[in-house]
Order: structure tokens, then C-alpha cells, then sequence
């Protein structure tokens, strides 16, 4: 369950650690993490090869032009005199400084980056929360966290340090993108590869759009989004603020769980609540899914046959590392779920 914490589900973690954890008692493990970038499942729920976990760079690598004071989401204002050696402290934003160009200069990660060229990285997180000793060990000019970023005495024992800490905030919808590369990329002296990264996602996301199919006959299709770990006996439905809802309608789709008037991030799920909803497909996260034994485990869960996404096996899965990120590689997320909910271009 813990593996949602460096990204959040946009913003929805602590409610969602809160409910895991008061139904388990126990987190999940460091293989329950954010898997490999790329598509999930079918729409009919059968396997699908991924495609490589790897970032793309932009081709040109940016010289920083330092020193920089910029506005930090926890209310300071932080000068950066030096981006040679970072530590992005979640998965997400990695992505966005490897992405820049700069991830030779990142000597950390948080355990979510999981995509190829940050694998080998030293992970400076503890079952998820971060370890200060390990950051301050690599003597960092530059630690990058999240307002959700914990322990708050792990964060404070960097800034402490003396170590320029920027605090930015987390992603809750395609909105956000273009924001947090240009805040990222700005803090790092690169303003103008921000700015390209930018309008290159922009432009991938918006030529993804255009793909998708006009609503039929039965209207724009419905689609919940179930944050799931069987191993931890966590079964959660999304709601308005899980995080999904800008990804679905991106898609064309309708979120069944805000439509069907879920105005919290999660909650429980319920026979009564999935039968309000009335999915016509299920989104989830791949290790969501493997957690519960896959399309056969999932429609055992009270509730899910009877609906009918659950009735036509229309499951649809991406992964776990990129599904929330909101980043760089957003147009990837949506071309899978574009691909998965319209298999036949309809």
C-alpha cells in the first residue's frame, strides 16, 4: 500500500495510507512499488507486452545557469547554486530531471523511479519514508521533495544540514504537468529545456486526443478507477479527488466514481457503491491488479461482476510507476488507456 506515497495518487495519500492502514495494520512491501512505464492489460483484461521503462530525453543536454532563487511550496524562498548532484525525493519527479536532460547529476532516487536509467541509483528511502542520513551521505547541492515528502523531522534534518531543499507540489491532473516541469526546470537553471519539455508533452498529449473516437451511441463510456492490494486486504473505489478524474476525461471518458457522487479521493469499495457507479470499464494500476490474481481474482471482489465492466471483463491496467505522474510521460498513459478503451477505434 505504501507504494502509493511518493506520487500520491495526486494527492490523495494520506487518506488512502489512513484507510490501508487501519484495515491491515501493515504496509506493503518494496516490490509493491510503481512497475515499468508503458501499457498495462487489455481492455478485456489479457496481458499485453510492455513498453521499455525508459524516459526519453530531450536530445540537446542543458547547461545550467546557476545561482537561482526561486518560491518553495512549504512558504521559503531556497537559492540553488549548484545542480551537481540532486536527489529527487519521489519517483515522478525524477522522471522530470531525467527527462530535462540532467540525470547524470542525480546521485539518488526514491524507490518509485523505477524506470531503466535511475534502476541503479542508491534508494534513500526506508519503506518508504525518507532516510536523511542516507540523502546527506551522498552530499547533495540540491534535495527535491513534495509538500507529502515525510518523515517532517527527515525533511527537516536535510534543510538543517544546510542542503538547499525545494518543496513543490504534488500532481493532481494534466493541468499540472507543464507546471511542475517548468518549477523543476526553473530551480535547476534550465528555463528554456522546461519550456521545450513542456510544449513537447503538450504536444503528445493533445496528438493522442485526437485519436479518440467521437462518443456512440451509448454516450462517453463510464469508468471507475479501483486502487487495489490484496496482499494488504486494501480495496478502494476512487472518487472525485483520487487523482484519475483529469486522466479519464482526458480520454473522453466519464469517472463513475465522481459521477456517481464520490466527493472524497477513496473509499471503501461496496456492492452498493460499485452498483452506483456502473462502470463500464475498471482502470487500475498493473500491480493492482496482479495483487488480486488478475481479471479471474478481480471479479471475485463483492460488487465488480455484477457490473458491466465486470460483466464484459473490461478491465484496463496501466503501470503502476506512471499511471498518476502527471510528467513527462503522460501522453504514454494515455495512449494506453485510449488504446485499451477503445480497442476497435469506436
Amino acid at each position: 500500500m505504501h507504494s502509493v506515497r511518493t506520487q500520491r495518487l495526486a494527492g490523495a495519500l494520506i487518506s488512502v495510507l489512513t484507510l490501508a492502514l487501519a484495515a491491515t495494520g501493515c504496509g506493503g512491501s518494496d516490490s509493491d512499488t510503481r512497475g515499468p512505464g508503458g501499457g498495462g492489460g487489455t481492455a478485456k483484461g489479457a496481458g499485453r507486452t510492455a513498453t521499455a521503462d525508459r524516459v526519453e530525453p530531450l536530445a540537446t543536454v542543458p547547461e545550467p545557469e546557476l545561482p537561482v532563487t526561486v518560491d518553495s511550496a512549504d512558504g521559503t524562498k531556497v537559492t540553488i547554486t549548484s545542480a551537481d548532484r540532486l536527489v529527487p525525493l519521489t519517483g515522478s519527479l525524477n522522471e522530470i530531471v531525467f527527462t530535462l536532460g540532467l540525470g547524470k547529476h542525480v546521485v539518488a532516487r526514491d524507490i518509485t523511479a523505477t524506470f531503466e536509467q535511475a534502476a541503479e541509483l542508491p534508494v534513500v528511502t526506508r519503506a518508504h519514508d525518507v532516510s536523511a542520513e542516507s540523502v546527506l551521505s551522498l552530499r547533495p547541492t540540491l534535495v527535491i521533495a513534495e509538500t507529502t515528502t515525510g518523515p517532517a523531522e527527515a525533511v527537516d534534518q536535510i534543510r538543517d544540514a544546510g542542503i538547499p531543499l525545494l518543496v513543490v507540489e504534488p500532481a493532481k491532473g494534466l493541468d499540472d504537468v507543464g507546471t511542475r516541469i517548468g518549477t523543476v526546470a526553473r530551480a535547476l537553471g534550465v528555463d528554456a529545456a522546461g519550456d521545450e519539455l513542456s510544449a513537447r508533452t503538450a504536444e503528445r498529449i493533445a496528438a493522442v486526443q485526437k485519436r479518440i473516437p467521437a462518443p456512440g451511441d451509448g454516450g462517453r463510456p463510464r469508468v471507475a478507477f479501483l486502487y487495489l492490494r490484496g496482499s494488504a486486504s486494501v480495496y478502494l473505489l476512487g472518487g472525485r479527488d483520487s487523482g484519475a478524474s483529469s486522466l479519464l476525461e482526458a480520454a473522453g471518458a466519464v469517472d463513475a466514481g465522481k459521477e456517481s457522487g464520490l466527493d472524497k479521493d477513496f473509499t471503501a469499495i461496496t456492492s452498493e457503491a460499485l452498483a452506483k457507479a456502473a462502470p463500464d470499464a475498471i482502470l487500475l494500476m498493473s500491480k493492482g491488479l496482479e495483487s488480486v490474481g488478475g481479471p479471474d481474482g478481480l471479479v471475485k471482489i463483492p460488487g465488480v461482476a455484477e457490473t458491466p465492466a465486470g460483466l464484459d471483463r473490461r478491465f484496463v491496467s496501466v503501470d503502476d510507476g506512471v499511471l498518476l505522474n502527471y510528467g513527462p510521460r503522460t501522453d504514454q498513459v494515455l495512449a494506453s488507456l485510449v488504446e485499451q478503451l477503445y480497442p476497435d477505434g469506436e
